[in-house]
């Protein structure tokens, strides 16, 4: 009797092969979008309606999400701008 199980190629290659799934896309409750971008809840609110910030989604009554991928897309927006001095 062997004590180490041999395992075959066909099944150590069927693991290798098997293609990786992404995670599902995380949705963010208003507090942590906030603490993510900085502005205040009027400031985000007023950007969504000129069309300037991520729309949020509504999951029922008294609950609103932002899809993650698209804060972080416009956080990068934000950051690749150019600098702006004030004078």
């Amino acid at each position: 009797m062997n004590a180490h199980p041999q395992f075959s190629e066909d099944s150590a290659s069927a693991d290798q092969a098997s293609p990786q799934v992404p995670p599902p896309p995380r949705l963010l409750r208003l507090p942590e979008v906030i603490d993510r971008v900085g502005l205040r809840r009027s400031a985000i609110y007023q950007r969504m309606s000129e069309g300037r910030f991520p729309k949020s989604r509504s999951l029922g009554p008294k609950c609103t999400v932002w899809v993650e991928e698209e804060i972080d897309a416009w956080i990068r927006s934000i950051a690749d701008k150019p600098h702006r001095d004030v004078l």
